[in-house]
């Protein structure tokens, strides 16, 4: 078993509360580090684990796990954990997990689901959305869809969003969050293969060839996947091609280093918005 058969990799750092009397990775953590990375793995489906089973009128029941050890990991050791979806029975769905010091495989193992009523815990047929979405995910295929439109065709999906980060997480108030803006701008919306929205942002026109992006938002379940990325690459997209040269918005300073991995650069001073933090930065198109 080697790192290039995983689509998906996990990486986490050996904490010391891990560690036993030997020194080493207690044996029962890699069953932990198999679990952590399935929830990656969900993340890089750009599915919702909880709203997706819900959708789905299911949920994933574990029937039977295996570890295979081959050598120790130790304290501060970085890790890639990788799963992939081995097999997909008629209710039953296989994983296979594994864990890499760099290229030398450490452990390994299966990991069994069974697709059941979430009351009864009674066996369902895997439905076939899920099938065809974990065979794609493994196949290669994109998992998201980026819809690039107005207010009128995407406004629902962006208010849904929106709603659940600013309002609800962040407490922003329902007056400061909507505005006449959004009936003119450019919003885009990230949809994973369910047709579930999961990102949100929208795209202003600042001043003549400068554009102006805001009100990013991502679902809590798939940050830290990329998905944010994807429609920020979006609104320059159109920002560009429709002669825009510059492109500034007002960053949450906790969202700073993701704009800056994106070619942004701050100006100016923090100040406050709606009682949250921020910094204005900017890049050139």
């Amino acid at each position: 078993m080697t790192r290039t058969e995983f689509r998906f990799l996990d990486r986490l750092r050996v904490r010391w509360a891990e560690i036993d009397a030997q020194k080493i990775v207690f044996n029962g953590h890699y069953l932990m580090y198999f679990d952590t990375a399935i929830a990656g793995y969900w993340r890089a489906l750009a599915l919702p684990y909880a709203q997706t089973m819900e959708r789905l009128a299911g949920d994933l029941f574990v029937r039977k796990s295996t570890v295979e050890y081959e050598a120790s990991a130790r304290y501060d050791d970085m890790l890639d954990v990788g799963i992939r979806c081995t097999r997909i029975g008629n209710s039953s769905i296989l994983f296979s997990a594994a864990v890499f010091r760099q290229d030398a495989l450490l452990v390994s193992g299966e990991l069994v689901y069974v697709f059941a009523d979430p009351h009864t815990q009674t066996a369902k047929p895997v439905p076939p959305a899920l099938r065809a979405v974990l065979l794609g995910f493994e196949a290669g295929e994109a998992m998201l869809e980026l819809r690039v439109g107005g207010w009128d065709s995407l406004g629902a999906h962006a208010l849904a969003i929106r709603t659940e980060v600013f309002i609800d997480e962040q407490r922003i108030p329902m007056e400061m969050e909507w505005d006449e803006a959004d009936r003119s701008c450019v919003h885009a919306v990230a949809f994973n293969r369910l047709g579930m929205a999961v990102a949100t942002g929208r795209l202003l026109q600042d001043a003549p060839q400068v554009a102006r992006i805001g009100r990013m938002a991502s679902m809590q379940a798939v940050r830290g996947s990329g998905v944010g990325r994807r429609v920020l690459e979006a609104l320059m997209r159109v920002a560009r091609e429709r002669g825009d040269t510059q492109v500034l918005l007002h960053a949450q300073t906790s969202a700073s280093t993701f704009y800056a991995r994106a070619g942004f650069v701050p100006r100016g001073p923090v100040f406050d918005e709606a009682g949250i933090a921020h910094v204005e930065m900017t890049r050139s198109l």
